[in-house]
């Protein structure tokens, strides 16, 4: 994702001056493309950069790229803006704006609901979290990554929502491969039962994206079913907090979590059809 959005930054007419990523190859590789600098360490993004953006894994790798001493992004940090487009819990970007505050410097949250294609043709939907003056100041550069973007409101709530698409997504997922797991047993042409479920209640963005690789066993990944648990225990921690139980989530999280376990976790989040069709989930693909 991150990479994709460089390359569509760079194409829109801004500078690309500096990459940074834990394989150092991929980031030379990539500032090579861009005519950038490959970075070792991260407060020399800083130091080249006005505006950085990050998109990491989970919290942890977060808390570590904005740590409070020793290699971090915040080194020298004053007068930058931090624009942070991971899926992380919504506690970790109200910490984060804190210590940019507390470093001089400002930070937003732009959680993506799109994928890698869209980020290079800067189509991303976003939604934006923190105060009024860093989202306009991200703005410009924000228009030239999406076809639409909302501003939520203050830190972390912008990460609520997003969880919450996630948690859907992830649901709908979860049922398709079910849908099409039971036709396929039955017997039935799945190209006919895909065609019926556009057609009526059964119907999802997620039918249009993942249904025809579910049938073909493509499982590609743009969204890996690691990142679907992940995504989904945020949203269950959330719903914790709130003393609600959201049995759809916890079975929906229960799946991609023995896709890890069964080592698919690499998969695309379609790859959960390989729990759901009859002979397959014996071997990763």
């Amino acid at each position: 994702m991150g990479a994709n959005m460089a390359r569509r930054l760079k194409d829109s007419g801004f500078t690309v001056a500096a990459v940074y990523d834990a394989r150092g190859k991929v980031a030379k590789e990539l500032a090579q493309e861009l005519g950038a600098e490959s970075c070792k360490d991260l407060s020399r993004v800083t130091e080249l950069s006005d505006v950085i953006i990050t998109v990491v894994s989970d919290d942890s790798a977060m808390d570590a790229i904005f740590a409070k001493s020793g290699k971090s992004l915040l080194k020298g940090a004053e007068g930058r803006l931090f624009i942070n487009c991971a899926t992380v819990s919504p506690k970790t970007h109200v910490e984060v704006e804190k210590r940019a505050s507390k470093a001089n410097a400002q930070s937003l949250e732009a959680c993506m609901a799109s994928s890698i294609t869209q980020a290079r043709e800067g189509t991303l939907y976003l939604m934006c979290g923190g105060t009024q003056e860093a989202f306009k100041r991200a703005e410009p550069i924000l228009k030239n990554l999406s076809s639409s973007m909302r501003f939520i409101g203050k830190a972390g709530e912008a990460a609520k929502v997003k969880a919450l698409v996630n948690m859907v997504m992830n649901i709908n997922t979860a049922g398709l491969a079910e849908g099409l797991g039971l036709g396929n047993a039955l017997g039935l042409d799945l190209n006919v039962l895909r065609e019926v479920f556009s057609q009526t209640g059964a119907n999802s963005r997620v039918l249009q994206t993942d249904g025809e690789d579910m049938q073909n066993r493509e499982h590609s990944c743009f969204f890996s079913a690691a990142h679907a648990a992940k995504d989904s225990g945020i949203a269950l921690k959330l719903a914790k907090e709130q003393k609600l139980k959201l049995p759809l989530a916890q079975a929906t999280k229960d799946q991609y979590d023995k896709m890890e376990k069964l080592g698919f976790g690499e998969l695309d989040k379609s790859g959960i059809a390989e729990l759901t069709f009859k002979g397959r989930g014996k071997k990763k693909r």
